[in-house]
């Protein structure tokens, strides 16, 4: 008791510093997890504490004072041990900017427009979702995680034909493949019209419950398809694909969104003449 009654709580500024210093840490270990560094970096740490704390319960000055003029130097042991590590940390921060993100998401429009247009050619079911804002992961857990960057010969290898991960749809999240195979929620509206097979369905039960923008290639016409909010366009080519994609992922979206809403209302009334027929009994 005679000893904690020594020890004085932190101010507000402490409890801050504290915090910092906890939230620094917590990055540091996640960012090192899984790599062969972690192990070396949670035993150094793991060392220096306990020796630390063991010198300064038994009083042992010299060994306490030898331990805090290496830690000065522990520094630059770390910096060169941990060299590749940190270099791909500032790599990492370096990618994070606004016009890298705008990149990014780029490539994975390209990617996606490729992967419909080849699909489309080869009369290759597809169904591709985008999260956006609302999740996903109730839907994810039905497929097979995947967790990989967009590319378009991914997408077109999940959807060939007698592959395990065919039958089902893709996600989308942050520009990686979440995950595949996945069983989407299908419309139950009676107003769409009987054509609309059970891809189509399955895309336009998606986008009613969440804000997800869903690509989809039917394997009866290799019609290309895009939905969102419930509602489908049918018909598209590869430019008015990858400007709908665009208009969503890429520009201001209030500046965009009344063009796409208009043109999504129009094409709801031709929805029967944008395309030929399709079995409702389509997967």
């Amino acid at each position: 008791m005679t000893y904690l009654s020594t020890v004085s709580l932190p101010n507000l500024t402490g409890i801050f510093e504290i915090l910092v210093m906890a939230v620094a840490l917590y990055y540091i270990m996640n960012f090192f997890k899984g790599t062969g560094s972690a192990q070396v970096m949670s035993g150094f740490i793991f060392t220096l504490i306990a020796l630390t704390a063991f010198t300064h319960f038994f009083n042992l000055d010299a060994l306490n004072w030898i331990l805090q003029r290496i830690s000065v130097y522990a520094a630059i042991a770390i910096v060169v041990i941990f060299q590749p590590e940190i270099r791909r940390a500032l790599a990492e921060i370096g990618k994070q900017s606004v016009f890298s993100a705008k990149v990014s998401e780029r490539i994975m429009v390209d990617n996606i427009v490729s992967a419909a247009i080849h699909l489309s050619t080869k009369k290759i079911g597809a169904l591709i979702a985008v999260q956006r804002e609302i999740g996903t992961r109730h839907i994810q857990d039905t497929g097979t995680a995947i967790d990989s960057v967009v590319t378009a010969e991914l997408l077109a290898s999940i959807f060939f034909p007698m592959t395990p991960l065919h039958d089902g749809g893709v996600i989308i999240k942050n520009n990686r493949i979440r995950a595949a195979g996945c069983l989407f929620p299908l419309s139950q509206r009676q107003e769409l019209s009987k054509t609309l097979g059970t891809r189509h369905r399955a895309a336009i039960g998606l986008t009613e419950e969440t804000d997800a923008l869903v690509v989809v290639v039917s394997e009866e016409t290799g019609s290309i398809s895009f939905a969102h909010k419930g509602r489908i366009v049918r018909g598209l080519d590869e430019k008015r694909l990858r400007r709908m994609l665009s208009s969503f992922l890429l520009r201001n979206k209030k500046d965009k969104l009344d063009r796409i809403r208009d043109e999504l209302d129009w094409s709801l009334t031709q929805l029967e003449d944008t395309d030929k027929p399709e079995s409702s009994t389509e997967i």
